[in-house]
C-alpha cells in the first residue's frame, strides 16, 4: 500500500486536531454552549490495475490527491493490482476501517461485487460496464462519459487531416472505449465527410510498445492522424511526423508538435458527489457516469495550445457553437457502445 506523502505528513495533525475538537466539544456541552466543528475525513482508498500514471486512472488518483490535499479525505491506494489479486486487496482496505473505496471493476464485476456484499457499511465506487444492482445498495458505478469532448477533438481533427486517413487504436473494445470513439469519428465526419477510419485494439490497457507498432501499420496503410487512446500511439505520431488527438489527458507538453487537441476528463465532480453522499449516510447504488458529461464538468477540450492559430478558423468557430450547444442541452452528442469497425 502506498500513500500519498503529503497525507501521511498531514495525517498526524488532522488526528490530533480532530482528539482536541472532540474534547472541546464535551466541554462546550457541559458548560451550555455547544461548538460546531469540520467533520473527520473519510477514509478513503483506490484500487488500481495499473501504475497510477497511466490516462484513465491517473485522473481517479489526482482527483482523490486533491480531496486529501483540502481534507475530505485520507487518501492510500495501491497500483498494479492483478485480476487475482482485486478482491483480496478490497477486503484488506475494507477490514482496515476504510469507508470509501475507489477503482475498477472492468475484468472483476462479479468478485467485486462479491466484496461488495460482505461489507454492506462500506461504500464502493467503482468503474464498471454494468449498471447498479438495487439488490447491493453500497455498490456505485462510473465510468468516463466523455463523449462530448471526444466529439469535439473529432471536428477538429478531421479539419487537419489531409489525406482523410484517420487511425483509432484503443485497449479493449469495451462500452467505455467504444462510445468515446464513435463519437470521435462522428466529429470528424463534421469537418471531413468523406473520411475513412482504420480501428484496432491491443488488448492491454496499459501496453506502449503494442499500441505504438499497431500505429505505425495504420501510418503505413495511409494514416495521417491517430486518435490516440492509449499511451505509444503518439510516440508512432512523433517519430512518422503525423498528427494525434490525446484521450483523458492532455499530453501536449511532451509532444507539443503533434499532439493537436485531446477531450479531458474530470474524476473531480464523480468523486466530491461520492465523498458528499458518504459523509451525509446517503451513498446508495446509483450510476455516477453522468457525472462525467460536459456540462456537470466531468469533460472539457483541452487548449489547443501550440495548435492555436493552425486549426482553420471554421473548425474552431463550430467547435465554439457545438460546446454551446452541448452546454444548453441543444444538442446531444450519440453514445454508442457498439464495437466501432474499420472504414
Amino acid at each position: 500500500m502506498t500513500k500519498a506523502p503529503t497525507q501521511q505528513r498531514g495525517l498526524t495533525r488532522r488526528r490530533f486536531l480532530a482528539t482536541a475538537a472532540a474534547a472541546a466539544l464535551t466541554a462546550g456541552l457541559f458548560w451550555g454552549a455547544p461548538q460546531a466543528f469540520a467533520a473527520e475525513p473519510i477514509k478513503c482508498a483506490g484500487i488500481y490495475t495499473v501504475p497510477v500514471e497511466q490516462q484513465w486512472v491517473s485522473r481517479l488518483h489526482k482527483a482523490a490527491t486533491a480531496a486529501a490535499e483540502r481534507g475530505d479525505i485520507d487518501y492510500a491506494f495501491s497500483e498494479n493490482v492483478s485480476n487475482t489479486d482485486y478482491a483480496r486487496v478490497m477486503r484488506e482496505y475494507a477490514e482496515s476501517g476504510y469507508k470509501l473505496i475507489i477503482g475498477e471493476a472492468f475484468a472483476v464485476e462479479q468478485e467485486a461485487r462479491e466484496v461488495a456484499a460482505e461489507y454492506p457499511e462500506i461504500a464502493f465506487l467503482l468503474g464498471s460496464s454494468f449498471k447498479e444492482d438495487g439488490a447491493l445498495p453500497n455498490f456505485a458505478v462510473f465510468d468516463n462519459y466523455i463523449q462530448d469532448a471526444s466529439y469535439l477533438t473529432g471536428i477538429i481533427a478531421g479539419s487537419m487531416t489531409e489525406t482523410g486517413n484517420v487511425g483509432l487504436i484503443g485497449g479493449f473494445p469495451i462500452p467505455e472505449v467504444n462510445r468515446l470513439m464513435h463519437a470521435f469519428m462522428a466529429g470528424v465526419r463534421e469537418t471531413r465527410p468523406d473520411a475513412k477510419f482504420q480501428v484496432s485494439f491491443i488488448g492491454s490497457w496499459f501496453d506502449p510498445p503494442a499500441a505504438k507498432e499497431t500505429a505505425f501499420a495504420m501510418i503505413e496503410n495511409g494514416a495521417d492522424m491517430l486518435y490516440a487512446e492509449r499511451f505509444g500511439v503518439s510516440d508512432a505520431a512523433v517519430e512518422k511526423g503525423v498528427l494525434a488527438i490525446g484521450n483523458v489527458i492532455d499530453t501536449q507538453a511532451q509532444y507539443p508538435d503533434t499532439v493537436v487537441a485531446s477531450a479531458i476528463w474530470n474524476f473531480e465532480p464523480t468523486l466530491n458527489m461520492a465523498i458528499e453522499q458518504v459523509r451525509a449516510g446517503t451513498f446508495e447504488a446509483a450510476d455516477y457516469g453522468t457525472y462525467s458529461y460536459m456540462k456537470e464538468g466531468g469533460a472539457e477540450l483541452a487548449p489547443l495550445g501550440t495548435f492555436k492559430g493552425k486549426v482553420p478558423q471554421e473548425a474552431i468557430d463550430l467547435v465554439e457553437a457545438r460546446t454551446g450547444e452541448i452546454m444548453s442541452g441543444e444538442f446531444v452528442v450519440e453514445i454508442n457502445d457498439e464495437e466501432p469497425k474499420s472504414q
